[in-house]
């Protein structure tokens, strides 16, 4: 477990994208958090439901674990964030940096062309993209031509969705593909 001192240590910290021409589903996170960023890996602070979220929802054929990530792309899965650098919660992000990374991220969608964007939390998908009636499920709009389907952020602060809650989300998004993106 990381003292105190290591997770100060990770402030500001970057994690390399889990990304690969032509997947499935890319996968956007807010920003990594600073237990992330202590390791290195996206979503392994303890307590966060991503992981077994997407197992329970069908996308990986067991439960990863966070050092597991590099084994995405073969499921057609891959991770990004918004912004790059780690913080001890997303709130301390400001508008611009989400908004500057929205248009990042559409770099690297027009770049790698996944089938789906999934972005992992409707406050940052509407404060990225200047949606603010935006909410969970398929999004009218595409970023660099890719649909988007909008998840809840799967952290344990969010209190409001259990890992259950999030995994039919993720089987929703799974069972519609592109196609049931609103045109």
């Amino acid at each position: 477990m990381p003292t105190k001192d290591d997770l100060a240590a990770a402030h500001g910290v970057t994690i390399p994208d889990v990304i690969a021409p032509g997947l499935d589903v890319l996968f956007c996170g807010i920003n990594p958090g600073l237990y992330s960023g202590h390791t290195g890996h996206h979503f392994a602070r303890p307590g966060n439901r991503f992981w077994p979220a997407l197992h329970r929802a069908g996308l990986t054929p067991r439960q990863l674990a966070p050092f597991e990530q590099h084994l995405l792309p073969r499921f057609g899965l891959g991770i990004t964030n918004l912004v790059a650098r780690a913080t001890a919660r997303a709130d301390e992000l400001t508008t611009d940096e989400l908004r500057a990374g929205g248009s990042a991220l559409a770099g690297r969608l027009a770049e790698y062309r996944p089938g789906i964007l999934a972005v992992l939390g409707v406050t940052a998908y509407r404060q990225a993209f200047g949606r603010p009636k935006a909410g969970i499920g398929p999004q009218a709009d595409r970023v660099a031509e890719t649909p988007v389907w909008v998840l809840p952020n799967p952290s344990g602060l969010n209190a409001r969705w259990d890992t259950a809650a999030i995994a039919v989300e993720l089987r929703r998004m799974r069972d519609g593909g592109p196609e049931s993106v609103i045109q």
